[in-house]
């Protein structure tokens, strides 16, 4: 499916609550419901430019670099933390938004986990009336993750650990590189052309960057942020996904107050908004209809998730 082109972006730096410029560009018209995307670990604002490409035309769609990533500077030592990725949710909110303005506000992976880190913050809960949290978990990443094919336990979590930590420079993309981004990270039907896109962008994060954020990641523990972010909230995972495979997915629905719907996408990886394209864009949409655009329906309570089956698109 061919991509509509892009209206010119407009550019805006939003300053965190340390000082870090964060890096945002803006799409769409000014009276356009918004939509705020943030990307995950060793991604970039390009991530989402299938779900830009596609939403720019109704939609005032607002993307950003995560700290470390992008044009987003690489904060000091002491920039990492679920605390930072909040703040930089705040500001960027502060910095696109009007005063009073809602939007939905969809996260993929680390961009997921931000919106649970922020989920109490006064800003975030002025401005966003719904979330998306794609392929994302609240904590036990490395316990859970499937990147080994080893039977769960010590062994399998210190390896993997160590390979989500790895110092080691990723260098230039290869055929190589490629086949283990693919088995990582994406669905074993990815195409080709997905699965170069998606390394050139890992490619180009800083390994500075890459190695802190493992880090953080590592430790992880949003379980009680989750029970805080009280507006209407869907889950979406790809059955493939081995660094945040479905019961991450399923215990985040089960944990929320308000999910209004889990989504497993068959066969699909880690990558959903660019393994699945239209199957994201589909469930930003519904959100903007149903809480943007027409008044939101009542929470429905902790574990009141609907599950649905679907193949990738």
């Amino acid at each position: 499916m061919s991509r509509p082109p892009l209206p010119p972006a407009t550019e805006l730096t939003a300053v965190s609550a340390d000082g870090s410029r964060i890096h945002v560009e803006v799409y769409g018209a000014e009276d356009r419901p918004a939509v705020v995307l943030a990307h995950g670990w060793t991604c970039s604002i390009r991530f989402w430019a299938a779900q830009t490409a596609e939403l720019a035309a109704g939609h005032r769609v607002i993307v950003y670099d995560q700290r470390g990533h992008g044009r987003t500077p690489l904060p000091g030592r002491d920039g990492y933390g679920t605390g930072a990725l909040a703040d930089d949710l705040e500001a960027v909110l502060s910095a696109a938004l009007k005063p009073g303005e809602r939007a939905v506000v969809a996260g993929h992976s680390m961009g997921g986990m931000t919106i649970m880190a922020a989920s109490a913050r006064p800003v975030f809960r002025r401005h966003v009336a719904a979330t998306l949290l794609c392929s994302t978990g609240s904590s036990r990443l490395v316990a859970e993750s499937l990147v080994l094919p080893l039977r769960a336990g010590r062994t399998r979590t210190r390896l993997t650990r160590l390979v989500l930590g790895a110092r080691a420079p990723l260098g230039p993309v290869t055929p190589l590189s490629r086949r283990i981004l693919r088995y990582g990270t994406m669905g074993p039907a990815s195409a080709p052309e997905m699965v170069m896109e998606c390394a050139r962008i890992v490619h180009a994060c800083p390994r500075a960057s890459r190695v802190a954020w493992s880090h953080v990641l590592g430790e992880l523990d949003l379980d009680r942020d989750v029970r805080e972010l009280r507006v209407p909230t869907a889950v979406l995972v790809g059955t493939a996904d081995r660094l945040t495979p479905p019961v991450q997915a399923r215990a985040l629905a089960a944990a929320l107050p308000d999910c209004v719907g889990l989504t497993e996408l068959a066969g699909v990886g880690h990558m959903t908004p660019v393994e699945a394209p239209d199957a994201v864009t589909a469930r930003i949409r519904e959100l903007v209809a149903t809480c943007l655009s027409a008044r939101p329906s009542p929470a429905t309570g902790p574990g009141a998730a609907t599950r649905t089956k679907e193949d990738p698109a």
